[in-house]
């Protein structure tokens, strides 16, 4: 009897623990699901969160943006009628060499600042620098360029209702506007990373600069998306030399760039307003 009752026991112990162990299986199972679905939920939230800063800055950076990019070349319509572009190879040298020298020393970082600036709704400083870009344009053409995109860009944040009431107020208060400080609004309105805003804003300028060289070298189709292709690893340079960039650092010293956008004034055919 005793022998029975021990093996009923032995026995009753082994079914308990053999339940305790699928029960533990279970749990461990439930929470690797769990863990799994949560994991899950993240992922696609970085992924919806990363999709939307894209779908954003694709449309910063579009030729469809209503604010008269293709009506600008920046000097390349100059360099050309001075026999400095007359191919797609000069072309390309040209345009790497305005987005090395010319962009990644002196628009993109002013742009990164901006961007710190309206985070921090520093109207101010905003206010001030933006004062010191537009003085830092050497010729007339220039400066209505980046005047003119610069308000029509602000205009269309208003209408689109991009941002708070209260940096929409500080972006229409400054009169005259640059086209980085309303673009460095939009990004941030649009929730942008800071090297991601750079990056299309330095794309869209590649792009426009091909566009122009096709027009006015001219150029085939192809030989413009060669420049384009040729030039990506040298945005993804330019954009961290500019995040690499303090305030005090910012350089917009480019006096060929000046001396042709200065005759470009009075060239006697042009396709382009600068």
């Amino acid at each position: 009897m005793n022998i029975t009752g021990t093996i009923m026991d032995t026995r009753t112990a082994q079914a308990t623990t053999m339940a305790t162990i699928r029960s533990a299986r279970m749990g461990t199972r439930t929470m690797a699901l769990k863990i799994t679905h949560t994991t899950t939920q993240l992922t696609a939230t970085a992924t919806v969160m990363r999709i939307a800063e894209l779908t954003a800055l694709l449309h910063l950076a579009s030729p469809a943006l209503p604010i008269g990019a293709f009506s600008y070349s920046q000097g390349l319509e100059s360099a050309i009628e001075h026999g400095l572009i007359h191919d797609g190879d000069s072309a390309r040298e040209w345009i790497a060499s305005g987005l090395t020298n010319v962009l990644a020393r002196g628009e993109l970082p002013f742009l990164a600042h901006q961007m710190t600036r309206w985070r921090d709704h520093d109207a101010a400083g905003l206010a001030a620098a933006d004062e010191e870009f537009l003085a830092s344009r050497e010729s007339s053409e220039l400066r209505r360029e980046t005047q003119q995109m610069g308000w029509s860009l602000a205009q269309l944040c208003t209408q689109l209702e991009w941002g708070d009431a209260e940096r929409l107020a500080t972006l229409n208060a400054i009169k005259p506007v640059s086209q980085p400080t309303a673009f460095a609004f939009a990004a941030y309105a649009n929730d942008a990373a800071t090297g991601a805003a750079l990056a299309a804003y330095a794309f869209s300028w590649v792009e426009n600069q091909a566009a122009a060289a096709l027009k006015a070298v001219p150029l085939g189709q192809i030989a413009g998306q060669r420049i384009i292709v040729a030039l990506r690893v040298a945005i993804d340079t330019a954009v961290e030399k500019a995040l690499d960039t303090s305030p005090g650092e910012i350089n917009t010293f480019a006096p060929q760039l000046g001396i042709l956008s200065a005759r470009h004034e009075s060239q006697y055919s042009r396709l382009f307003r600068s």
